[in-house]
């Protein structure tokens, strides 16, 4: 049991702040509500990392139980209102202009309007996953997620420069 509990421990701190930046992009940068969902995406690796069949790999597979638990928030509350969009962007980031602040604001919102499944796929995107893993993690093919992508892409950038918030 030792073993696990270290294996879980190295997990948890190697993959922590990757889940909830996932779940940040989910929540509308609800912070309590990320770290709630966050909480409960490692109670549930606890739960099932002795049935992982490592047919993935462990951060896949944990990046999968994120997805599917933020998804299901979703559905539970139907939709998440996107004004007070990720609070955590309000104060100004060092080295920026004021314009690239209302710009990413405006990047995250759009974000907020995707439907879910492409919304999955562009955070995890953007988190920096190989295009493969997030094939494996959405069970979409590598081809479907690059042509996914760049329509998101597109999609992101019109709303952005036509200000749809």
């Amino acid at each position: 049991m030792k073993s696990l509990d270290h294996q879980f421990k190295h997990l948890y701190e190697a993959n922590y702040n990757k889940v909830l930046r996932l779940c940040l992009g989910y929540t509308s940068g609800d912070t309590m509500l990320s770290k709630d969902l966050t909480q409960e995406v490692f109670i549930k690796v606890w739960q099932n990392l002795e049935s992982f069949r490592q047919e993935s790999s462990i951060s896949t597979w944990i990046y999968r139980i994120a997805v599917n638990t933020c998804l299901l928030e979703l559905r539970k509350k139907k939709t998440i209102g996107i004004s007070d969009h990720l609070n955590h962007l309000e104060q100004p980031l060092e080295n920026t202009s004021a314009n690239m602040d209302i710009k990413l604001k405006q990047l995250y919102s759009c974000i907020g309007c995707l439907k879910p499944e492409s919304k999955s796929i562009i955070l995890l995107e953007l988190e920096g996953l190989p295009q493969k893993e997030i094939a494996e993690i959405t069970g979409l093919s590598h081809e479907a997620i690059r042509v996914r992508i760049h329509r998101i892409k597109n999609e992101l950038t019109k709303c952005v420069k036509n200000d749809n918030i």
